[in-house]
């Protein structure tokens, strides 16, 4: 279970440190793809074959189904935790993300986000104003 809040930094070559404690868990491999609100996601092998199954389930007679499908899978690469426990970030999910040299990694159940920094601070001040909002329409989940 990934959780947590990280804050690294990425190379003149895109590689990124992964927070210790999660090391393990990605040591026989990761997938990194495109995620939601200009984040990236980071799967161990195991949780992105469950969800990249689910997303090919879809119905891709539909148009928002295949923009996701299309969004999650098309975006994705495999990725190796190397000897020093980075991976490294392809140059078009950098961009896609808008990172630079200072991002931060979150810990989020099945999955981590790398954010840039700045973009976490902005999302983060705005989910933050507006949590009570967000608590009561989720209330039965809380």
């Amino acid at each position: 279970m990934f959780i947590g809040e990280f804050h690294h930094t990425l190379d003149d070559k895109g590689r990124l440190a992964i927070p210790v404690k999660f090391r393990a868990d990605l040591a026989q491999g990761a997938v990194v793809t495109r995620g939601l609100d200009r984040s990236l996601f980071l799967y161990t092998k195991e949780a992105w074959d469950k969800l990249a199954s689910k997303i090919a389930a879809l119905p891709f007679s539909q148009a928002d189904t295949r923009a996701f499908a299309r969004l999650m899978l098309a975006g994705a690469m495999d990725v190796e935790v190397d000897k020093s426990g980075r991976v490294t970030v392809p140059e078009y999910l950098r961009e896609y993300a808008g990172l630079s040299k200072d991002v931060v990694v979150t810990g989020l159940y099945d999955r981590l986000e790398v954010w840039d920094e700045t973009a976490w601070k902005e999302y983060s001040a705005k989910t933050e104003g507006s949590s009570n909002e967000i608590a009561e329409r989720l209330g039965t989940v809380i």
